[in-house]
This record gives structure tokens, sequence and C-alpha cells, in this order.
């Protein structure tokens, strides 16, 4: 079974506006005050959300951003393009912004699917957007991760073909959670990059302390990034995301995207500028998110469940030794999970939400 990002797509729509309106739960920590959104009755850990955010200041930008709702975006999109390039020490004309970053990673599909050929991935990982590509002619090559989860980039190298149009890397993995190495990334772009275009997702980079490869871009027209303001902070509703290659493959991605300034809202876009200056509201969200993720991983361990060390906001495991209807105990606490991604040790991933979350799902399949 293959994971979407979005599965919540199916089951609620989220607007960008009711994020910042939604009821809260403050709290300070260290001065910094950070307050989980509640979703009603239900625990949502299935589309691997922070439920930390937005962070105050893109709330405030946000509500303030309603009343220029009449015009459209175009210079504030144009000043999140500036302000992205700046912290990426990118030039402007390195950068494309989109409605989430599976619209870019779906652009970089549809792109390396202009003259048919094949794409590499991994299997398991984020394969959702390949559904574009696939329907214009593109063959997808999946390639085993290796026994620990990890992509295995020498087997990626390998099934390489003359006709290979695209390698895509999701960097760390969902939904196994694990990161590679930024050295051993980067040379493995330096080989695959003269064959075909490497895909690197970033949508969790911000999790990890394995810097980004973003740089690379500049002199390299087969590398793109993805990026996304949907995770660490916070803004999945607002439908925030971009990519990041050299500036001759940013004008051929173009070519594919209808309305290039048009796609972001002024609400989005302020709550993104904003968020993208709070350093330390994504620094308290990892350190949240790392003692809620440990707690789980030690009481699920004691039940019999083996967890993949994970460098994410979620958490994969395996099932085969736990003897209770794990989805079934889910359901009836108004849980909501995943499912199975792999039968084969019936690996399922969790999204890790605050440690009342956290703790109300372990008293509910203990």
């Amino acid at each position: 079974m293959k994971n979407s990002r979005r599965d919540w797509f199916k089951k609620a729509g989220l607007a960008a506006l009711g994020l910042s309106l939604a009821p809260m739960e403050g709290f300070a920590i260290n001065s910094i005050n950070i307050s989980a959104v509640t979703g009603g009755t239900k625990i949502r850990l299935s589309s691997n959300e922070n439920p930390y955010g937005p962070p105050m200041a893109s709330r405030t930008a946000m509500t303030a951003a309603v009343n220029e709702s009449n015009r459209y975006s175009w210079d504030q999109t144009s000043r999140l393009v500036a302000a992205i390039a700046k912290k990426n020490r990118l030039a402007e004309e390195n950068v494309l912004m989109s409605a989430g970053s599976i619209e870019m990673l779906d652009i970089a599909g549809r792109l390396a699917a202009k003259d048919k050929g094949s794409i590499v991935i991994a299997d398991n990982t984020f394969s959702y957007w390949t559904r574009a590509a696939v329907q214009l002619g593109a063959e997808t090559i999946e390639v085993p991760l290796t026994n620990d989860k990890k992509i295995d980039l020498g087997a990626m190298l390998k099934a390489i073909r003359p006709d290979t149009k695209l390698v895509y890397i999701c960097n760390p993995n969902n939904p196994t959670g694990t990161v590679l190495k930024t050295v051993d990334l980067v040379n493995f772009i330096k080989e695959a990059s003269r064959k075909a275009i490497v895909l690197v997702d970033e949508a969790y980079i911000e999790f990890t302390d394995e810097a980004s490869i973003a740089t690379l871009v500049k002199d390299n027209k087969n590398v793109i990034v993805t990026r996304t303001f949907s995770k660490i902070y916070g803004l999945a509703g607002a439908r925030i995301g971009y990519a990041l290659a050299h500036a001759d493959t940013i004008k051929e991605m173009d070519k594919l995207q209808a309305y290039v300034l048009g796609g972001i809202s002024a609400v989005s876009g302020a709550g993104a500028i904003a968020a993208l200056d709070d350093a330390a509201f994504v620094e308290k969200t990892k350190v949240l998110n790392e003692a809620a993720k440990n707690y789980t991983v030690g009481e699920m361990e004691k039940l019999g469940i083996s967890c993949i060390p994970s460098s994410t906001n979620f958490l994969y495991f395996s099932l085969a030794d736990y003897k209770k209807d794990f989805f079934k105990l889910l359901e009836s606490n108004s849980i909501e999970g995943t499912g199975i991604f792999e039968e084969n040790g019936r690996w399922s991933r969790i999204t890790i939400g605050t440690m009342e979350d956290m703790q109300k799902l372990i008293r509910a399949i203990s």
C-alpha cells in the first residue's frame, strides 16, 4: 500500500482561515508560546500535521490579511519568493511557489513524462504524485528499501535505465521516517543527475539535523528540491509549497503551471512569510515532538510493537507481534490513524501529536 501525504483530502476539507480561528489550548514553554490546535473530539494522527501550529505570528498575520483579500496577492507572493530565496542562499529565479509541495512534485513528474520513459522511486515511499506522470505514459521502477527501512541509494542508482527521466528521493522518507546522510545523498546526486533529473522531497527536513541539498540547484539543472509549509510550520490547511531548482529548470516548470504567482492566497502568503522568520517556534516544535515521540516509542515497545527510529514527526512500526486489533481500538477511541503499508510485517504509520494525544493513544492500545 502506497502512502499519501494528503490522505485527509478524502476525509476533511481545511480552510486556511479556519486554522487561525480554531479552538486553542495555550501553554508557555521557556517563554515561547506554542498552542495546541484541537480537532474536536477526534484525535488526528494520520496526516503528519503539526498539532501546535500555525505559529502565533502566522495567525496574527493571516487574520490581518483577510482585509486584503479583495486584492490579488502577486506582490505578496513575490515577497515570499524573495524571503525563501534568501533563506536558502539562492536567487529568486531558483524558486517556484505552489499550493502545497504536491503541486511541485506533480509538475516535476509531468516534466519528466513529456518524453515518456521511466521514473525510479523507492518502495515504500510517498508516491501519490506519480499518478499524473503515469497517465502521461511514464513507467515507475520501484526499488525495495533496505532491511532497516532506508532508501537504498546504491540500488536506486543501479535501477536507472537509459530511458529514465527522473529519480525521486523523499528525505526523510515517508512513511518510514528514515533519513539519508547529506554527504551520501550529495554523492548519489552527483552520479544520478548525469543520467536523469533527481527530485528530492524535503517535506520533513526541518525535523532533522541534516542539511538541505538545496544549494546544489545553483549549478545543476538536473536537481529539483521541493519543500512545504505544511509540516513543521503548521500550515497544512493553508496549502503553501515551493520548488528550488536551477533557473533554466524553473522556466521549464513554469510552462506547466497555469498561474505562476496566483496560486497562493493573501491569507496563506501572510502566514508563510511570518512563519519563515519564526525560528523559535520551529525549535520548540522539534523539542516537543521529540519528547512525545520518545515516550511513544518506549511505550509501544513495551506492547511488543517494534518501531523504526524516526527523524520526523511520525513513527513507522510493525504490528506483527501485537495480538490485539490495533485499528479497531483506534476507531473505538476516536483516534484517526492510517493503515497497513506493508503486509509483510504489518507495517503502519502514526503521526506524533501532543504528549496528551500520545498518552491517549497508548491507553487505547494497551
